[in-house]
């Protein structure tokens, strides 16, 4: 039951953001970048009795995943404005996320292992 409970707050909170982007799109972006998901996430894991560390952990998780973010948000910005077509935008974004991720990951691998 409380997964339901989980779906239908995530999804109402997601429809009134999408509701709200259509008639003010720059603001609505700005509503969307806010941690919401990360916030609900950490609350939903906490009242299902989650530890702090896991918690924590998850947070920090979540820092780690901004960089690969912001580039994907920035390439399907720059692709829309050029007239690329929606799912090609997406694509293109996805990959360079996909791109960003696996190098920051080598990349910590190696300077953990000095």
């Amino acid at each position: 039951m409380f997964t339901i409970v989980k779906i239908l707050i995530s999804a109402i909170i997601i429809g009134v953001i999408t509701e709200f982007s259509r008639r003010y799109p720059q603001q609505g972006g700005v509503i969307a970048a806010l941690p919401i998901v990360s916030l609900l996430s950490i609350l939903w894991l906490y009242t299902q009795g989650e530890q702090m560390d896991k918690i924590s952990k998850f947070a920090i998780g979540v820092v780690w995943g901004l960089p690969g973010t912001v580039v994907m948000l920035l390439i399907i910005g720059i692709a829309l404005k050029h007239s690329i077509h929606l799912f090609a935008s997406l694509g293109l974004g996805i990959a360079a996320w996909l791109v960003l991720f696996f190098a920051q990951d080598l990349i910590v691998k190696h300077i953990s292992s000095l």
